[in-house]
């Protein structure tokens, strides 16, 4: 295995480095704040982003877009998160669906739907299936309770199907253009066995956005409500076959998603590093530099040595995808990602001191956004289903 980059890969590296350093960071702290004049959302960052590359970076270049392969993904959202844990995810949400539908969709529904995508800046995408009712067990439905899971109700009408109900924390909720939606085709057996993926896109009649949730982290990235009122969608509009849409869901598109969260994680466990280092170099505590006492020196090794195996799990994940290895590494490192994200960072604020206690925004907002792993990557349904992969 060699993890040393190719040209594309280091050009798309020093191209994310750059867009972070330029853009990113200097809006982060601002997009962040809870009350002031900025509102966390702003397209003028989407689509600078995009004129580089950074939300079509997924689309094959047969439909023409970059074809960057799984290392460089990985590669460019540790850069991105580094500069900004919720900008990153903001433009790497859209290649998880990039991939679903370059491996999932029919060419008649890549023509309506890839084109548009790669032409328009401000077209971005999300999945619709958490509900107020249905988190973890729609990742890993109980076999004993066949109607545990998403609710929301699809039936056929002739060429369309008729959607009611609705989903909540929903990413780029408010601002995308074309969600994928996962209904009850068949509510008499488990949502693996009667689940349709629907894409909807957000002019569908009968379809709306409710509350934009007001989180602790990931200000930046906007997590909505979606209201299904007889809402009128295609069958052209199906992914897949109906009743199969949690299989469609398996696969690249699905292990993207684990690779996503630990390499978004390694982004900000880097500018937890910087952040901790530059203040212990530069503040004194006890007569000394913070720098200079072992307790502090000691956190900020266990702090790097973290971050550094972090950084090769993720690397060899990538390859390991890029290579068609399937196996339990795209979970387990989601998994690991949780505990060294939120380790590294609780380090940080520890080596702020009272500073920290007090609300240094830098450190703060890093602890904020990584507590968002706990649920996303760190809970038991995330850690139980990597079970079905490990090998007998």
């Amino acid at each position: 295995m060699d993890f040393s980059l190719n040209e594309e890969q280091r050009h798309w590296q020093q191209e994310a480095r750059k867009f972070a350093d330029d853009v990113l960071r200097p809006e982060s702290l601002k997009r962040d704040q809870i009350e002031g004049a900025f509102e966390p959302w702003d397209w003028e960052i989407i689509e600078k982003g995009s004129q580089l590359g950074f939300r079509t970076i997924a689309v094959p270049k047969e439909w023409g877009g970059p074809g960057a392969d799984f290392v460089t993904q990985a590669i460019v959202m540790a850069e991105l998160a580094k500069g900004d844990s919720a900008m990153s995810k903001a433009f790497s949400q859209n290649w998880k669906w990039s991939h679903l539908i370059a491996a999932s969709c029919t060419r008649e529904q890549k023509e309506r739907f890839l084109k548009p995508f790669l032409a328009d800046h401000r077209y971005v995408m999300g999945r619709g299936i958490t509900e107020p009712n249905a988190g973890s067990d729609n990742r890993l439905p109980p076999e004993d309770a066949p109607k545990a899971g998403f609710r929301l109700r699809a039936e056929r009408n002739g060429d369309e199907w008729v959607l009611n109900g609705e989903k909540c924390f929903i990413a780029n909720g408010s601002v995308g253009s074309l969600f994928f939606v996962d209904a009850r085709t068949n509510p008499e057996v488990n949502v693996k066995q009667g689940g349709t993926l629907f894409m909807v896109p957000k002019s569908t009649p009968g379809f709306r956005i409710g509350k934009v949730f007001n989180k602790a982290g990931w200000r930046f990235y906007q997590n909505a409500e979606l209201i299904f009122e007889d809402a009128r969608v295609p069958h052209a509009n199906v992914v897949g076959q109906p009743h199969q849409g949690m299989k469609v869901r398996s696969g690249a598109s699905a292990e993207f998603g684990d690779l996503e969260l630990a390499a978004n994680a390694l982004g900000i466990c880097d500018a937890a590093c910087e952040s901790a280092i530059r203040f212990a170099k530069k503040h004194k505590r006890g007569g000394k530099l913070v720098y200079d006492h072992q307790l502090v020196q000691l956190k900020l090794n266990e702090m790097h040595m973290l971050t550094e195996t972090l950084r090769s799990f993720v690397l060899r994940t990538a390859w390991e995808m890029d290579n068609k290895v399937h196996g339990p590494n795209p979970v387990l490192v989601m998994n690991y990602s949780q505990t060294v994200v939120q380790r590294v960072t609780e380090f940080n604020m520890a080596i702020h001191g009272v500073d920290g206690a007090y609300m240094d925004a830098t450190a703060d907002k890093l602890w904020r956004d990584a507590v968002i792993w706990t649920h996303l990557a760190g809970d038991n349904t995330q850690r139980l289903k990597v079970m079905r992969r490990l090998p007998a």
